[in-house]
């Protein structure tokens, strides 16, 4: 009896991995009454490797416009600084003076005028 009972489940397993192989267990019953359900599984799936790959694609970009505005940002700076050195005071005097033009510094201090 034990032996039967192998080579029965022995024959029922190979015939089983055959008709999932082949596409067979997809033509019963079962997978027919749930066709609308596994059509929807699928589209979900899909759904959510796209919504990941978009994710994915998103953060890249992300990443690449944080450098990017770190770079503007120290480019920025980097300019600021030298503007401010180019209009300090003794600067604008020397470039004046280089210039031979009779504009002078004013001895008087600024003064506010009031209404």
């Amino acid at each position: 009896m034990d032996k039967g009972q192998t080579e029965e489940k022995s024959i029922r397993r190979r015939t089983a991995w055959k008709n999932i192989v082949g596409g067979d267990i997809l033509a019963t019953d079962f997978f027919r009454r749930q066709t609308k359900l596994l059509v929807l599984i699928m589209v979900l799936i899909i759904f959510y490797i796209h919504n990941r790959y978009a994710c994915q694609q998103q953060l890249i970009e992300i990443d690449k416009l944080k450098k990017e505005l770190t770079d503007i940002k120290y480019d920025a700076l980097t300019r600021s600084s030298e503007l401010m050195k180019q209009s300090r005071q003794s600067k604008i005097e020397e470039y004046i003076a280089g210039r031979e033009s009779d504009l002078q510094t004013s001895t008087n201090p600024p003064y506010l005028i009031k209404e």
